[in-house]
């Protein structure tokens, strides 16, 4: 996202990694998974984690547009993909079958800390509220912040999102 252009298997920022390090220790004991991404997988070594990595909480597949600058997408396709949830106009994965894969991992109920994209944090909070891919698409994810999903007896509750982690 700092390079405004579609992912493409980035390492995770040095920066980042700092403030991982730091947190290492601080948060909760227990299982974890990662996203298979380089940088999922560098933030759980900085924060101390033994994670196991999991395809379902990876970003979204974005085909021919992987790695590319959000400015060189052609905008008609950029806009389709955008206003419909199952378009899949660069050849990946469509939105609403990201969704899909994401609440498919949650409904085997996982309790433990998952370090993944912003993508899978929208799809997996979108899944919680039960609300649609396009609106779940507005939801902001700030880097190295938590979010909270607690299982509950109908599905899950947002606990919180967003939430920085002090140390």
């Amino acid at each position: 996202m700092r390079e405004a252009r579609f992912p493409a298997d980035p390492a995770a920022d040095p920066s980042g990694l700092a403030k991982a390090r730091a947190l290492a220790g601080v948060l909760p004991v227990g299982e974890a998974w990662t996203s298979p991404a380089r940088a999922a997988r560098e933030t759980c070594a900085a924060l101390g984690l033994d994670a196991t990595p999991v395809a379902a909480l990876a970003e979204a597949d974005h085909g021919s547009w992987a790695g590319l600058p959000y400015a060189e997408v052609d905008p008609g396709a950029l806009d389709c993909w955008l206003a419909d949830p199952h378009a899949s106009p660069h050849g990946g994965e469509s939105r609403a079958d990201h969704a899909a894969r994401v609440a498919a991992w949650l409904g085997g109920r996982p309790s433990g800390i998952a370090v993944c994209d912003a993508g899978a944090i929208r799809a997996a909070v979108g899944h919680a509220l039960g609300i649609g891919v396009l609106a779940a698409g507005r939801i902001d994810v700030a880097p190295l912040s938590t979010t909270r999903l607690a299982a509950a007896r109908d599905g899950w509750r947002v606990a919180h999102l967003n939430r920085k982690v002090l140390v």
